[in-house]
């Protein structure tokens, strides 16, 4: 049911378009009250506007802190307007009903995201009486229109001018002013814990970013959701052709975004199922490339393929000669993109560097497991961490430390448990999300065959025994990296010198389930 509005309380903080809106509000019939900045915003623009102190009858007070808690106007707003007895309480006060009520809300988020601010200057922007209006008016909704954001104006003007707005739209209105009302109090209940790694409430508002073509798989509905406040890297990322993203596409992007730029200067990496089928740093973009598909061709196809410099034509052209899904960079040559053009159900991906920022969540049944995100393993562009402590007899060589620095990042980006192999600071066998660290060595070691021989291995945590040091020697391993801490440390470091291995205990482990 249409519902024409004849009154409208508007209190804004932000006042985008406020003058267009009003104008069309004030043309269409509607009488406008207002206070402070608002009432000033429109009077300016020469357009009617009745003051709340003279609805009330009560001035502002304490700087403005109260000046719309009053019964007369809340009194304008809960009413029902198909309850006599709500009607006769209007008519004894002499209250005149809102139709129509527009309020956002003072800068909180915008104001605790400021460098050096201070608690009394964030406290002083906790609206009070902007989110009472707007709960008020949004539980009354089936009489009362509530706006929060001014993407809103333009859809509630027209439907004003055209007669008023119906019970659809109105509905939708208020189910954005309860969310609104509630990420404003979750960035509140933020900013007290603002001091605490883990606190004891956790409140994350979310909004849906955008719907995904499916799940993990194709019967599964998906969406991706942003924080309020900003997104991380995909929200801000600019697709440059292709298909949509589907729930498994942003999870292996994630995966290959974070890994690339952990790998330092001209790396690229190659990831299926959220594991590394391949990374590489090279001197060029296309030899990275190049050196990464060649871990693994089999694992690395309809694979995503990251890169952390500028990806050029050579390049563009040489991931086109294999499927892969997505493809992303922080820039593209224009005549890579006239390259990917050739192939357009890739989906070409231009994106800022992903952050450590936020907390690391995984839901469990009615509940949710929170961590810190992990450091970076290795500062980028550094060939060697000087906390590390070589444990073994022989010290590695300098081709060596390359080596085990490289696979080591690649194995703190790599389900556990995790073994990679590594030469000429290239991948070439992974072994991922075994179930014993032994069968990881296994299976790395199968994945690359000759190359294990003179390579060098990292290990993401400590070996419960010898037997993977073993394996990983009878390969041609000549190099170990690993957190070390293992109660049979020493039986370990023994097999390392038998073996004539470095080892290194880098005293950090980089578990990833």
């Amino acid at each position: 049911m249409n519902r024409p509005v004849k009154r409208a309380l508007i209190s804004v903080s932000d006042k985008t378009g406020l003058v267009e809106f009003v104008g069309r509000l004030v043309a269409a019939g509607v009488e406008v009250v207002s206070s402070g900045g608002t009432a000033a915003a429109i009077r300016a623009a020469d357009l009617p506007v009745i003051a709340v102190a003279d609805v009330t009858g009560a001035p502002e007070m304490l700087g403005g802190r109260v000046k719309t808690l009053h019964p007369t106007i809340h009194g304008g707003i809960l009413a029902d307007h198909g309850k006599p007895d709500h009607q006769d309480d209007l008519r004894d006060q002499g209250i005149v009903p809102f139709e129509l009520v527009v309020v956002n809300l003072y800068p909180f988020e915008a104001t605790v995201a400021k460098a050096g601010v201070t608690p009394a200057e964030a406290i002083e922007k906790i609206d009070i009486g902007g989110p009472t209006l707007i709960r008020a008016a949004a539980k009354n909704h089936k009489w009362v229109a509530v706006v929060t954001s001014p993407d809103d104006y333009e859809e509630v003007a027209a439907a004003v001018e055209a007669g008023g707005l119906d019970d659809r739209l109105r509905e939708r209105l208020a189910q954005s002013a309860f969310y609104r009302t509630a990420a404003y109090d979750a960035a509140i209940v933020g900013w007290f814990h603002r001091n605490e790694a883990m606190p004891d409430r956790l409140v994350l508002p979310l909004e849906k970013a955008a719907d995904l073509r499916y799940g993990e798989n194709p019967d599964q509905e998906a969406a991706i959701y942003r924080r309020r406040g900003g997104g991380g890297w995909w929200d801000q990322a600019q697709q440059l052709q292709g298909k949509a993203m589907s729930f498994n596409n942003y999870a292996d992007t994630e995966g290959a975004w974070r890994l690339a730029g952990d790998m330092g200067t001209c790396g690229v990496a190659v990831i299926k199922h959220t594991n590394a089928a391949g990374a590489a740093i090279r001197a060029t973009v296309s030899e990275a490339f190049a050196a990464a598909w060649a871990c693994d061709p089999l694992a690395a196809f309809g694979g995503v393929v990251a890169a952390n410099v500028e990806i050029d034509e050579p390049t563009a052209e040489a991931i086109s000669e294999y499927f892969v899904e997505v493809v992303i960079a922080p820039s593209f040559s224009d005549e890579a993109i006239a390259a990917f053009a050739t192939k357009p159900n890739v989906r070409v991906i231009i994106a800022p560097a992903s952050q450590r920022s936020d907390l690391d969540l995984r839901r469990v049944e009615n509940g949710m497991l929170a961590q810190e995100r992990e450091p970076q393993p290795l500062a980028p562009d550094e060939r060697w961490d000087e906390a590390w402590t070589v444990v073994s007899a022989r010290k590695p060589s300098a081709e060596e430390k390359s080596d085990l620095a490289f696979s080591w990042v690649v194995s703190a980006h790599t389900k556990s448990n995790a073994i990679v192999v590594a030469a000429n600071e290239a991948a070439v066998g992974v072994g991922a999300g075994d179930q014993s660290r032994v069968g990881a060595a296994q299976r790395a070691i199968a994945k690359a065959g000759d190359r294990s021989v003179g390579a060098v291995a990292a290990s993401d945590a400590f070996f419960p025994f010898r037997d993977g040091v073993d394996a990983l020697a009878a390969a041609g391993i000549t190099a170990v990296i690993e957190p070390g801490g293992s109660m049979r440390d020493d039986e370990v470091i023994a097999a390392a010198d038998e073996h004539d291995m470095a080892l290194i205990f880098t005293n950090r482990r980089y578990f990833k389930h």
